[in-house]
């Protein structure tokens, strides 16, 4: 099968190139998927789990991506849930091999099913932002109708993703960014918006929730908006200042196959969009890597 492959750490996206690997193996409890689209998170050539197994051996080359949605080609032994020729999508092992290639051997639990109806390019961009946004709105920060939030990066992957379930759950939302991510904000439903270039973070008042997805001097200020009994969650690193009265969640997002479902069901329905910037062949991705945007990659197959 085609697969890009990273073989040397150093040379970053330099690095990337379109091979040809074996065909996966189907361990128990796994699924093969062939793969119809894919997502990568450009930072993971900076991961550890890009570069070595569970136990921290090199497992070079390497193949990146962790989004995909396709069809269910194999079931290794003692698989459940999940059928030859089905469509699904979801997350692969952060430690495995990934889905930047024509198949993938994927735990079946990290997989949900995908309704007919519903594309996989669409699909295949919501399993990251779409379950860190969920699991940090409502597993962490217990996000209720009428509270409010603030939403760092809300034109960007995680960020759009976290505006829309949010504004579905009734709450006040804040969103930040630069001046051209002013439009996008309006269109997901933001109701206030602050330009990180030129206003003040902190005349944003103080709110319920901060949904931080920059880090840095940016996160550390932000712990000043947090109301007493208020939470902020942050996904780009742990927090070194925590909020006065309030709590600080850093968190690294899990499969969950329930609540990729009920993503599934937003999508189908129209009720959540999730972020598309530009849609490149398999053989495109050392490309793809260095451009700015949301950026999904599709085998042949397609």
């Amino acid at each position: 099968m085609r697969a890009i492959t990273a073989t040397d750490r150093a040379a970053g996206v330099g690095g990337l190139s379109l091979t040809e690997l074996p065909y996966p193996h189907a361990a128990e409890n796994d699924v093969i998927v062939q793969v119809h689209a894919a997502g990568f998170t450009r930072g993971e050539l900076d991961w550890p789990g890009t570069w070595t197994d569970r136990a921290g051996r090199d497992r070079t080359p390497t193949v990146p991506g962790h989004e995909l949605s396709g069809v269910v080609a194999e079931l290794g032994y003692g698989t459940t849930g999940l059928t030859v020729g089905q469509r699904v999508f979801g997350l692969a092992d952060w430690t495995r091999n990934g889905t930047l290639a024509e198949y993938v051997a994927v735990e079946a639990r990290n997989l949900a099913p995908l309704p007919e109806d519903v594309d996989h390019v669409a699909a295949a961009a919501l399993p990251i932002s779409g379950l860190t946004a969920s699991q940090g709105l409502f597993d962490h920060a217990h996000l209720q109708p009428g509270q409010s939030i603030l939403v760092h990066g809300v034109a960007g992957a995680v960020g759009s993703v976290v505006a829309q379930l949010a504004r579905e759950t009734g709450a006040h939302i804040i969103g930040t960014g630069r001046a051209a991510d002013r439009a996008a904000a309006a269109e997901l439903g933001v109701h206030e918006f602050l330009d990180l270039g030129s206003e003040r973070l902190e005349d944003a008042g103080e709110v319920d929730v901060v949904f931080d997805v920059i880090g840095g001097e940016i996160r550390d200020r932000s712990t000043a908006l947090v109301r007493a009994g208020g939470t902020l969650i942050t996904v780009p690193d742990p927090p070194t200042i925590h909020p006065r009265g309030g709590r600080a969640v850093f968190f690294v997002v899990e499969p969950d196959r329930g609540q990729l479902a009920q993503l599934a069901i937003r999508l189908r329905e129209g009720r959540l969009v999730p972020l598309v910037t530009t849609v490149r062949p398999l053989a495109e991705a050392p490309a793809a890597f260095t451009e700015r945007g949301r950026t999904i990659l599709t085998s042949t197959v397609l």
